[in-house]
């Protein structure tokens, strides 16, 4: 463990030092293509950082820093996005917000006022408890949970929840620089439809970024060829895939095999579902609407359920669900180690 801090602090510092030189320098190019093109060393280095780390819970950190910097980036080229701004912004607020999950909407006005989640402390220490309980009890029956597949299924999918959650709450440290931070996700259990869980409840971070880094240039481009409902359809489908590739692409950086595009599947899948449901909304236009008691059920059935066939398989058949409990169950270790030094001493 000791190790892979090690190399953490190398990385996190040259994160660091790339972003003061994106600030610096490219900052200075004017934006389009010149500006791309001097940030482009800068992407590349993010896309291979990852592989220079073992255990998975500082890949999938480090994986995700990279991913929302290079894609703020990737905003920053054309003057878009958290991190352009006319003054510009301070180089701390730059570092800082190119790899923590900020707003893209209002992004030109200084004086927001940051939203704090409710009861953030309390929400927070039930969600690690819960997450304790649920990985101790994965580490000590996996084995056992396996010939039950659907039941170790739906522990994953709370599992991956608490994460997301809890990691992307520790981030909201950045309402204390007065900006309005992401709320990592809105009760996506209570989704009533799949663009509901995907677009308004799960991961809001990364769905508002992608909206502006994919969908919106998609659309943008193909819309005079194709006319709005075709390309809002083609932006949708772009957005899935690209999420896809990218969590294709986290899982090569845990286990450097190659590709089954099982996890690119489920997420076509759903961004297929994401797009039949704008179908049927455009075509019985509020004539269709089912009651929350029957699209709740089906809504979170149909995500655990492809979960279940194309998004675990992969990672369990790979063993990273087990090498991902180990770690946490090492970490923990670690923790009641240091925790019971420091009283004896």
């Amino acid at each position: 463990m000791e190790e892979e801090i090690k190399k953490l602090i190398k990385i996190w510092l040259s994160i660091t030092a790339s972003l003061c030189y994106c600030y610096f320098i490219p900052s200075r190019i004017p934006k389009g293509k010149y500006r791309l093109l001097s940030l482009l060393p800068i992407l590349s280095l993010f896309t291979i950082l990852p592989l220079h780390l073992t255990c998975v819970f500082p890949i999938a950190a480090i994986t995700g820093i990279t991913w929302l910097a290079n894609l703020k980036l990737l905003l920053f080229s054309f003057d878009l996005g958290p991190l352009s701004s006319n003054p510009p912004k301070s180089l701390p607020f730059f570092i800082t917000f190119a790899c923590l999950p900020t707003r893209i909407t209002n992004q030109n006005h200084e004086s927001q006022i940051p939203t704090k989640p409710r009861n953030l402390a309390l929400s927070l220490a039930i969600e690690i408890v819960i997450l304790s309980l649920l990985m101790g009890v994965l580490h000590d029956y996996r084995e056992r949970l396996i010939q039950h597949g659907i039941v170790l299924v739906l522990l994953y999918c709370v599992v991956v929840f608490l994460l997301v959650d809890i990691l992307f709450a520790f981030s909201n440290v950045g309402v204390l620089l007065g900006r309005e931070i992401e709320p990592p996700s809105d009760e996506p259990y209570l989704a009533t439809s799949l663009q509901d869980f995907w677009g308004r409840r799960w991961n809001l971070t990364v769905t508002n970024i992608m909206r502006h880094t994919v969908y919106k240039p998609v659309w943008a481009g193909t819309v005079g060829v194709l006319g709005r409902q075709w390309a809002q359809l083609l932006g949708v489908l772009s957005t899935f895939l690209i999420s896809g590739l990218m969590h294709e692409l986290l899982l090569f950086y845990v286990m450097h095999v190659s590709p089954t595009w099982e996890i690119t599947g489920f997420f076509v899948l759903h961004g297929v579902g994401v797009a039949a449901e704008k179908g049927v909304e455009r075509a019985l236009p509020g004539r269709w609407q089912l009651h929350w008691a029957v699209s709740r059920p089906l809504t979170v059935g149909f995500v655990v359920a492809t979960s279940f066939w194309l998004f675990f398989p992969p990672l369990m058949r790979n063993n990273v669900d087990a090498r991902a409990i180990y770690e946490f169950k090492m970490f923990m270790d670690f923790m009641k180690m240091k925790r019971t030094h420091k009283l004896m001493s």
